[in-house]
């Protein structure tokens, strides 16, 4: 019996060290993002769903200042200005204007993917990789909530610079979709129109206004 509660905390104990060491990482990846006045990544998202046999690639940039972005990936142009998302299709000449924004959801916006994990979540320490000379500790994240539609998410993170290299995410219904930053830049000088929807170059396009 002495044995067993001794193994039982000592199990408890590096559960504790693992995801105070984690939550340390966390946060200093936290306020390393925070300090920046803005971000700009290029990266590559791949969805795989090995069930229904499908794999799908493709690239993407964005730049994010606050809660504002501007998302290019598929051909669409995604546009937060803070309170309205504009998506811009030039190949159907369209504009969805969105206003009510559901940030509640479990859906990892440009303005989330590098904070999402402040809330809502449980987490330790997971494996380390050496990725092309970088070492990359991975921290295991796990909702809190029990009807969420994400099983865990695995964030990669460049030990070194603090800032996130990729994010695994799986899904309840075996999706695992990665997104892995190819280029991190920061505090670069941005247009002050970047986040401003001009309805004058879309003249021609169908605007469809969703509530």
């Amino acid at each position: 019996m002495k044995k067993l509660l001794t193994v039982l905390l000592i199990t408890l104990s590096i559960n504790a060290f693992a995801q105070n060491k984690a939550k340390t990482l966390l946060n200093e990846v936290s306020e390393k993002v925070k300090s920046y006045d803005n971000i700009s990544l290029d990266f590559k998202y791949t969805l795989e769903n090995i069930s229904e046999n499908i794999k799908q690639e493709t690239k993407g940039d964005v730049v994010m200042q606050g809660e504002k972005y501007r998302l290019n990936i598929l051909g669409i142009t995604r546009l937060f200005d803070g309170n309205s998302m504009y998506s811009i299709s030039t190949e159907d000449e369209e504009v969805t204007i969105t206003s009510n924004i559901d940030e509640e959801n479990d859906a990892i916006t440009p303005s989330k993917m590098l904070s999402f994990y402040e809330d809502g979540y449980t987490y330790t320490l997971d494996i380390v990789q050496n990725i092309n000379g970088r070492k990359i500790q991975y921290v295991k994240l796990s909702p809190i909530d029990s009807n969420s539609e994400i099983k865990s998410i695995l964030l990669g993170i460049d030990a070194q610079t603090k800032h996130i290299y990729n994010l695994i995410q799986i899904g309840d219904n075996g999706t695992k979709t990665t997104l892995t930053v190819n280029s991190f830049k920061t505090n670069e000088p941005l247009s002050k129109t970047l986040f401003t929807f001009d309805a004058n170059k879309y003249q021609d396009y169908y605007i469809n206004k969703l509530d």
